[in-house]
């Protein structure tokens, strides 16, 4: 099942506070994700508890309604 990108976009974004979020879809199939995070949130986090916070963002939709999502997170410059 297809998700949309601004629903992936909206819910990263009201899950990670003062994030800046960029969704890109990779195949052109709704089902393959690109989502580039910037948030200040992150700052002292590993890596993996960035993608974390990006997992728990999605409120349980990754491996069901979301198929496939390549996380990149980043704090702002």
């Amino acid at each position: 099942m297809a998700m949309d990108a601004e629903l992936i976009k909206e819910l990263i974004q009201s899950g990670i506070e003062n994030s800046t979020v960029t969704i890109s879809d990779l195949r052109g199939d709704g089902d393959h994700y690109a989502a580039h995070v910037i948030s200040s949130a992150f700052e002292g986090k590993s890596r993996i508890q960035q993608h974390q916070m990006v997992y728990d963002a999605l409120q349980g939709k990754m491996g069901n309604d979301l198929h496939a999502l390549a996380i990149q997170t980043s704090l702002p410059e």
